[in-house]
């Protein structure tokens, strides 16, 4: 995790599952499993913390040094746990591997913690309490650690602590810069009530905008919520197309199951990225029929019919073009909905009339067809994700007029 060779996704979950049931996230600290910086990190924290959440080093291989150095922290010794020690052997013989000295290992637990079963692992979780401070020690694995969260551990919690009332509510918001955003919000923001606060999360071009409410009546600090999340519609109606951290892919699936219309695409710098995002949807086969690469100009003439003068006239870059894209798909594919995309995605072939990050996209429908051009930056890999986005985006607000 530290080099880069594995991304910590375990402590966005944890803290995302915390922060519901009202606890504030002070810290997140990755260190080497290494005796001295293990005791160092536990020394630092204890009694200044409610709860420390660790995850990894719990495995039987010599390199998890994790729970002897707890039992030197804490003050304790490993034993053999006959109940893990028997979900063990459970799990392994499910599998089908031999039973060894090492997976026996994992059973070992320190006498004084609490033992969390795993019921979908080997390893179990652990419990300590300290100075005030309650540890709580988890494999890495991220369906194991979040089997135990929310099988044990956070239930617990919520017995442990009278947390005040917490709310989140989220706003996805696509199609206008962050600084534009938070300007246009400048008086909705300074005239929010105490209860509540006004976060802007950027990923993509897609920003999501969370509302988080805290207080002792839960049903004032939803109610607060709901207004707000009104007036954020009144003032940037054409940017929100989601709520709830929902992603486009999801919501334009929604949108065509409820109006039982089809969409399918021809793509040509997104190079099938826009399918790819559509289809891992799940269920996405009841509204999406299929998609024409069209990379080269023979592709745009001979599959999805584009007439040849308006490449050599306009370019294969050019609005006449992507919409004749659009066209042709949604002719050959036999979809109420067809996207286009054609543009320069880098970081070579642009031009002085259409440099690197020039794009075209087009939405088709029996109602009509519309195109947007967007001038984007010279990274390859941005402009293909925010060429795809904006155009299911267009590709939405089509669907719902």
């Amino acid at each position: 995790m530290l080099i880069g060779q594995t991304v910590d996704t375990n402590s966005a979950w944890m803290g995302s599952e915390m922060s519901k049931i009202g606890f504030d996230i002070i810290k997140k600290i990755s260190i080497n499993d290494k005796r001295e910086d293990i005791l160092e990190l536990l020394g630092e924290i204890v009694g200044k913390v409610d709860v420390a959440l660790i995850t990894g080093g719990l495995g039987p291989t010599s390199d998890d040094i994790t729970k002897p150095t707890l039992c030197e922290f804490f003050g304790t010794s490993l034993e053999l746990n006959p109940e893990v020690l028997e979900m063990v052997v459970q799990t392994i013989s499910l599998r089908d591997y031999p039973l060894t000295e090492l997976n026996k290992k994992q059973a070992e637990v320190p006498k004084s913690c609490q033992v969390i079963k795993n019921a979908v692992g080997t390893a179990p979780g652990m419990w300590f309490e300290k100075d005030n401070t309650i540890f709580v020690f988890m494999p890495g694995v991220p369906m194991e650690m979040e089997h135990l969260m929310a099988s044990y551990v956070l239930p617990k919690l919520r017995t442990i602590f009278n947390s005040n009332t917490i709310i989140h509510k989220n706003l996805m918001v696509f199609g206008i810069p962050e600084s534009i955003l938070a300007e246009r919000l400048t008086d909705f923001e300074s005239n929010l009530p105490k209860e509540l606060k006004l976060a802007y999360l950027p990923s993509s071009g897609v920003i999501k905008l969370r509302l988080t409410g805290r207080g002792d009546n839960s049903r004032y600090i939803e109610n607060l919520i709901n207004e707000k999340v009104g007036e954020l519609y009144s003032i940037i109606p054409q940017y929100i197309f989601a709520e709830d951290e929902e992603s486009m892919e999801i919501t334009i699936g929604k949108l065509l199951i409820a109006k039982n219309k089809t969409i399918g695409t021809a793509e040509s710098c997104t190079g099938g990225n826009i399918s790819t995002l559509i289809t891992s949807v799940p269920g996405s086969s009841k509204y999406f029929k299929g998609s024409i690469v069209a990379y080269d100009n023979s592709i745009k003439t001979g599959l999805l019919g584009v007439n040849e003068s308006l490449l050599t006239k306009f370019g294969a870059v050019s609005q006449q073009v992507v919409e004749a894209m659009a066209i042709g798909a949604r002719r050959e594919l036999k979809v109420d909905y067809a996207i286009a995309t054609s543009g320069v995605a880098g970081p070579s072939g642009g031009t002085e009339s259409k440099p690197v990050g020039t794009v075209w996209i087009a939405v088709s429908s029996e109602k009509r067809t519309v195109s947007q051009k967007l001038r984007l930056g010279a990274d390859r890999k941005n402009n293909i994700t925010r060429s795809s986005l904006s155009a299911i985006n267009l590709a939405i607000k089509e669907i719902k007029l």
